[in-house]
């Protein structure tokens, strides 16, 4: 008996592992991915320290040519000034390309991770997510909102970096020059700041109704494409449309309302940023005449304009804040488009939080038996399964000794695929208990569980890749094109494969597009047989086959000695040979035996029997 510890008791092969193993929510904080790659971001800072730097010595050496050169007639320092303002031009190039260069690849490695992070997350959700979510919904998340906090985290963060830094650097400099004069832009920055956040609290709920309509309208064109044939064929195209622009109108007139409210207020920040100036130039006029200089001694020639700058506020200080006013001015304006532009991002990361508040209800076992080598015996005891209330399965009971074969027949709905999808664990039974050689499923790492499995789907799915490329995906990296042509001709597939003009090399479309439903299907079935898997399942895989392709596939299974084999069928041809036969009926077992048994037997498996051959036919004529 293998004993396995799992968070502080043991679990025994015999019986499933009950720990809590809840994984939380892993979306990291963007100070997370930010830390990772902070040399990059770090330098892109200092970047756009040295450019602002740059940008405030500028007023300063204006200041010099205005009191030095025009005013005290120092003209030997001109050239050495204007070199400098070359210099301050130079030096922003440099650095300005610099910070958006790093920037820029910062956050596109960022998003990259970002996304790849979300995707592994959301291929470790269960079925079930899948089955309450749609897929152009997670393609709006996977896409448009990562794009969105792309955005946040380079341009629109680099733009607030810089604001904070470029006011901040500007008011010390002001400040240092006149504290009563710098009170006006300081009182401008309030007001603007105070503007923005009621801006971004008002525009935040807007952008949240943006990203869900985002995502149904990214779900209709989803749905809309990659069921074309069908609206063709039920000439559904004037219904379709109508339902397309119905959420296309609803999405536009989002995005009107959120430029209405942007409209509304942005005359504000663009009326303060041009009355700004012109304060500075009126108030610092009259602090030079009026306050600092008796105004009967102007008039009456005592002091000259020239004398100013004895004053202790000169006109080159009254040029270099005007200069600095001028240089606020843009950080203001920004301020809401940044509101908008933050707004959208903090949108999409709530979206994002939500996905991974999703944690898979099947989870692997946090010390989880490993088997050296798996066999392949099955074994369904008492097994009874429910969703939202509903019995879909219930009292399953039996025994599959490996390198046997099951057959599971039924009606639509009486629960054949659901056990499948319990033995691969896409959802957990919830009650008895499922054994594969010996150890519940539950004890079992979901990988090794899965990987033993080699499934061939009702629903055939084949990826817009090469044929080869579809039969190898199981093994891409392990089986060469001999075995490929191989497991082609087991499944009867090779015949139409090696007709086509590229063979193997041929692109096929998206699921398959270009390939009849019984070329699809033979392809997943030569996919299942490349896979060498312990256990191989068809699930109703050769209802689109003619008969005498079907029979020549169930010889090559009943050749599989080693292989344990569940078949999934409603024709009795597909499960005539197996060792036993479930017949379901409302999620119950209602009969089991062999072929012959179960027609002795007169029940539902005789009379489907006499449905689809007819009482004339022998009863081992199949």
């Amino acid at each position: 008996m293998v004993m396995v510890e799992c968070r502080g008791f043991f679990c025994f092969t015999a019986t499933p592992c009950k720990g809590t193993h809840r994984r939380e929510p892993d979306l990291k904080k963007l100070s997370s991915y930010l830390r990772e790659h902070s040399g990059s971001y770090l330098f892109a800072v200092f970047s756009l320290l040295v450019c602002v730097s740059l940008d405030m010595l500028s007023p300063l050496l204006t200041k010099r040519i205005i009191d030095d050169v025009i005013t005290g007639g120092k003209l030997a320092l001109l050239k050495y000034l204007l070199a400098g303002i070359l210099g301050i031009g130079l030096g922003r190039c440099v650095f300005g390309y610099l910070k958006e260069y790093f920037f820029d690849i910062t956050g596109a490695r960022i998003a990259g991770n970002m996304r790849k992070d979300l995707l592994r997350h959301l291929q470790g959700l269960s079925a079930d997510f899948y089955d309450r979510n749609n897929t152009g919904e997670l393609m709006a998340r996977v896409k448009d909102d990562i794009d969105r906090i792309w955005e946040g985290l380079t341009f629109v963060g680099m733009l607030v970096i810089e604001v904070v830094v470029h006011v901040t650097m500007i008011l010390f400099f002001m400040y240092r020059l006149n504290w009563r004069l710098a009170l006006i832009p300081t009182a401008a920055v309030i007001l603007c700041g105070f503007l923005a956040v009621f801006l971004e609290r008002k525009l935040d709920k807007i952008y949240e109704s943006i990203s869900e309509e985002n995502a149904v309208l990214n779900t209709v064109a989803q749905e809309n494409l990659a069921g074309v044939r069908t609206v063709k064929a039920f000439a559904r195209e004037k219904y379709e449309i109508q339902k397309f622009l119905l959420h296309n109108k609803r999405y536009c007139d989002l995005n009107l309302e959120q430029s209405r409210m942007f409209v509304k207020y942005h005359p504000f920040f663009s009326f303060v940023t041009r009355v700004l100036p012109l304060l500075i130039l009126l108030a610092g006029g009259y602090l030079i005449i009026r306050a600092q200089v008796p105004l009967e001694d102007l008039t009456s020639g005592k002091v000259s304009l020239d004398g100013l700058s004895a004053a202790g506020f000169s006109l080159g200080s009254l040029g270099a804040f005007v200069e600095y006013s001028m240089n606020i001015v843009w950080p203001m304006e920004m301020l809401g488009w940044l509101a908008n532009s933050v707004s959208s991002a903090v949108a999409s990361y709530k979206k994002l939080k939500k996905v991974y508040a999703e944690t898979p209800a099947v989870q692997d076992c946090a010390s989880p038996v490993v088997l050296e080598r798996i066999r392949g015996t099955v074994v369904f005891e008492k097994v009874c399964f429910e969703r939202a209330g509903v019995k879909i399965l219930e009292d399953i009971d039996f025994t599959l000794e490996a390198g046997k074969t099951l057959g599971i027949m039924g009606a639509t709905g009486s629960g054949k695929s659901s056990i499948i999808h319990l033995l691969q664990r896409l959802h957990d039974c919830t009650s008895g208990r499922i054994l594969l050689d010996g150890v519940d499923v539950r004890n079992l790492s979901l990988g090794q569980l899965r990987g033993s499995i080699a499934l061939v789907m009702q629903d055939v799915f084949l990826f817009s890749e090469a044929i080869h490329y579809n039969i190898r995906l199981g093994k891409q990296d392990t089986l060469d094109m001999e075995q490929v042509e191989t497991v082609s001709r087991q499944a009867q597939a090779a015949e139409f494969i090696e007709r086509l003009e590229e063979r193997y090399d041929t692109m096929i479309g998206e699921r398959g597009v270009g390939l009849s439903g019984g070329q699809k299907q033979r392809v997943s079935i030569a996919r299942a047989f490349a896979k060498g898997s312990p256990i191989l399942i068809l699930d109703d895989s050769t209802s689109a086959l003619d008969m005498e392709t079907e029979h020549l596939i169930q010889q090559t299974l009943q050749k599989m000695d080693a292989v344990t084999k569940i078949i999934i069928a409603h024709r009795i041809s597909a499960v005539r040979h197996a060792d036993e036969i479930l017949f379901l009926e409302g999620g119950r077992v209602a009969q089991r035996g062999t072929h012959e048994e179960l027609l002795a037997q007169k029940g539902p498996y005789y009379e489907t029997y006499l449905a689809q051959y007819g009482s004339h036919f022998p009863k081992g004529i199949l």
